[in-house]
């Protein structure tokens, strides 16, 4: 049985996944899933693919099969291309549309495995639980997906003034495990995600113990339950392409007193210690490299569709369609280049671990979350009112209209069926539901971008900045 096989076979493991009010009870059959498992069977198959696997896999030295790059743990500046090519190859098979292929979530606990000495003083337990896990997910294909903010209930109140159950907390422990209670969003790809990382997005107080945890959740534990929003996915592939294959589904997790066994307890009551692994640099930076190589495929991307509207409709020629043309270009290199910037700075940890640089990390993900807006306003104005001249429906049309849809619907240098196909591709990314989605995803999915863009100035090292300024003041 092939990769892809196995993974759609392994999801009817008795998860509960909620749409449209209806419990789900085969996630791999419904159509508003099909797609979307399709692509991401596709993909694991991939590993035994013989002309890619060495390009985005390693050899686990348990199994002898090749595991994904987002699974090794880097130890010189080749492992972090070697990670970069595997993140590029799914994210261009995707076109970077599909954010969460599981590879950011490994790469996180491929971060924590890395430097779970660390920790030995706050669980003792931590490193042999981290490396069980990671042998684990690494060896037996595991889909990993992060579940951490709390939900919108009244974001006025503080923590201790809210309902006790509206933030996930643990309310006991037995012998087995710990048994928690609350709500967490935007978990990506949660009906299909074999287990969550769950931990506070924010610094816990010392009061609240209770809120402080670092959690390996799997999905069908009983009492979770996974709610999902409405469906984006279309079956018709040709009018809807992106849509067809790649709404990536985002569900509010409710743990209504589900038991945590103890192997995946990574760290409890001990909000410090939470906080610490939340902000590790390590770990943060080897998830974020992935997050900025598939932020690059869809800049590409939505360049490409761009070049191919203004080109169809004979605008490229105009200076100030060549202007928005060129700020999408001036997008794609300056992340490109951040990547590139990042391997290179890159340092070695204290764990003899080869980290990519964080600071071009976080200012490549602060940039995005600008870029990408201004990339769909420029895609729309380009198009214009073309994207509303496209015609329902597919090709071939009636002979009594055909004619008539060849000389109309024509572009400058390409036929009708051809620019209809173009337009209805760039109406998936700009119009569509999926297209919405993903506007506001890229805006918020790293964070509120004002508090982003403030922790980059509080967490950089200003001196350097400002040394050469106080060094002139004072010889004045």
């Amino acid at each position: 049985m092939s990769r892809g096989a196995q993974f759609l076979q392994s999801l009817n493991d008795g998860r509960t996944v909620w749409l449209d009010g209806k419990l789900v009870p085969d996630v791999t059959k419904h159509p508003s899933f099909s797609g979307t498992l399709a692509t991401i069977a596709r993909l694991f198959d991939s590993l035994d693919a013989e002309d890619v696997q060495a390009q985005i896999g390693f050899v686990s030295p348990r199994t002898g099969q090749y595991a994904h790059n987002a699974f090794l743990v880097p130890k010189t500046p080749e492992d972090l291309i070697r990670r970069r090519t595997a993140f590029r190859y799914w994210a261009e098979q995707t076109h970077g549309v599909m954010s969460r292929l599981s590879d950011y979530a490994r790469s996180m606990v491929t971060g924590w495995y890395a430097v779970r000495s660390a920790f030995q003083l706050d669980d003792s337990h931590f490193a042999d639980k981290i490396a069980r896990y990671y042998e684990f997910a690494r060896d037996n294909d595991r889909f990993l997906t992060t579940a951490l903010l709390d939900p919108q209930i009244n974001r006025a109140k503080r923590l201790d003034l809210q309902n006790p159950d509206a933030v996930l907390r643990i309310i006991s422990e037995n012998s087995e495990g710990i048994v928690i209670r609350g709500a967490k969003m935007i978990a990506t790809a949660a009906p299909y995600t074999h287990d969550f990382l769950v931990f506070p997005f924010h610094h816990v107080d010392a009061e609240h113990p209770e809120y402080a945890h670092a959690l390996i959740v799997p999905g069908n534990l009983p009492g979770l339950h996974i709610v999902c929003r409405e469906s984006f996915a279309t079956q018709d592939d040709e009018q809807h392409p992106l849509s067809a294959q790649y709404d990536e589904m985002d569900a509010v997790l409710i743990f209504d007193d589900v038991l945590v066994p103890w192997e995946r307890v990574l760290l409890k009551g001990n909000p410090e210690a939470v906080w610490r692994l939340r902000q590790h640099t390590s770990a943060n930076a080897l998830a974020f490299h992935q997050t900025v190589v598939r932020a690059l495929a869809k800049l590409q991307f939505v360049a490409g569709v761009a070049c191919a509207i203004a080109e169809s409709i004979g605008v490229n020629g105009f200076l100030h369609v060549q202007e928005k043309l060129g700020e999408l270009l001036t997008q794609v290199d300056a992340l490109e280049a951040l990547v590139v910037a990042s391997e290179v700075n890159g340092h070695v940890d204290e764990f003899g671990n080869q980290i990519p640089a964080i600071r071009f990390l976080d200012t490549a993900r602060n940039l995005n979350s600008r870029y990408y807006p201004r990339a769909i306003e420029i895609l729309q104005q380009i198009g214009a009112g073309g994207f509303m001249q496209v015609p329902s429906g597919h090709a071939p049309y009636a002979d009594a209209v055909s004619h008539l849809i060849d000389k109309y619907f024509a572009g400058a240098n390409v036929s009708a069926d051809v620019k209809i196909r173009l337009f209805q591709l760039g109406w998936d990314l700009i119009g569509s539901q999926l297209g919405a989605r993903h506007q506001l995803y890229e805006r918020y999915y790293a964070g509120d971008p004002v508090r982003m863009y403030a922790n980059q100035y509080v967490q950089a090292d200003k001196k350097r900045l400002t040394k050469p300024v106080w060094d002139i003041i004072r010889r004045s």
